[in-house]
C-alpha cells in the first residue's frame, strides 16, 4: 500500500465529511452532521479505503471488482443509517409464500435527508470543478434505480434530487429542512 494513498484516502473521506456536515447544518442535522461517516475511520474499513484508493469513485467499488464484494463496505452499511441498505429486513410479519424475505423498510425522514447530503457529498468529491446540481440525481439512474428501495423512501429521494437538479441548492435546502427535518416526529416510522 502506498503511503500517498493513505493520505489521499484519508483526506477524500475527511473533505467529503465536512460538504456532508455542511449540508445536514444547513437543513437542522446538527448531530447528524457531526457524526456523518465515522465509522470510515475505523480500521476495517479506513485500511480497505487506502489499499483500493483511486480519487474518482469509491474505493468500494474496487474491492469489489477485486475480492468479489466489499468487506468495507459491509462494514459501513451496517453502522450508518443514511444507507438506505441498513434499512433492510426480512417480512416475517407477513405469512404465506413470501414470509422470510428481505424487503426493504421505509427509512425515517431525517435520515433520507442526510443521504440526500451524502450524495451531494460525494457528487461535488468526485466530480470536483465539474459538478453540476443534477449530479446526484444522475448518480441514483446509473445505479441506485433498481436498488431495493421502499417505496416511500424512493419517492422522497427523487423528490429531493429532481428539486436540487431543476431549481438549485438553497430552495432544495430550504425544502428538506422544512418538509423533512422540522417533523415533530417521523411518521413513516415511530420506532427504530
Amino acid at each position: 500500500m502506498k503511503l500517498i494513498n493513505v493520505w489521499k484516502h484519508f483526506s477524500t473521506i475527511t473533505r467529503h465529511r465536512w460538504k456532508v456536515r455542511s449540508g445536514c447544518f444547513k437543513v437542522g442535522l446538527i448531530w447528524q452532521g457531526l457524526t456523518h461517516d465515522l465509522s470510515k475511520y475505523s480500521p476495517s474499513e479506513f485500511w480497505v479505503g487506502a489499499k483500493y484508493y483511486q480519487g474518482t469513485r469509491s474505493p468500494n467499488n474496487a474491492e469489489r471488482e477485486d475480492r468479489g464484494y466489499s468487506s468495507a463496505w459491509l462494514h459501513h452499511k451496517g453502522r450508518n443509517k443514511h444507507h438506505y441498505e441498513y434499512w433492510i429486513d426480512y417480512n416475517s410479519h407477513i405469512s404465506g409464500d413470501t414470509d422470510g424475505v428481505m424487503v426493504p423498510v421505509p427509512m425515517p425522514d431525517r435520515y433520507i435527508a442526510e443521504m440526500i447530503m451524502d450524495r451531494i457529498a460525494a457528487s461535488k468529491v468526485y466530480r470536483g470543478k465539474d459538478y453540476v446540481d443534477s449530479d446526484p440525481r444522475d448518480y441514483y439512474w446509473k445505479g441506485t434505480q433498481n436498488a431495493p428501495l421502499h417505496d416511500y423512501t424512493r419517492s422522497t429521494l427523487l423528490k429531493y434530487l429532481d428539486m436540487l437538479a431543476d431549481e438549485g441548492e438553497e430552495k432544495t435546502f430550504k425544502a428538506i429542512k422544512n418538509d423533512l427535518v422540522k417533523k415533530k416526529k417521523d411518521t413513516k416510522l415511530m420506532h427504530e
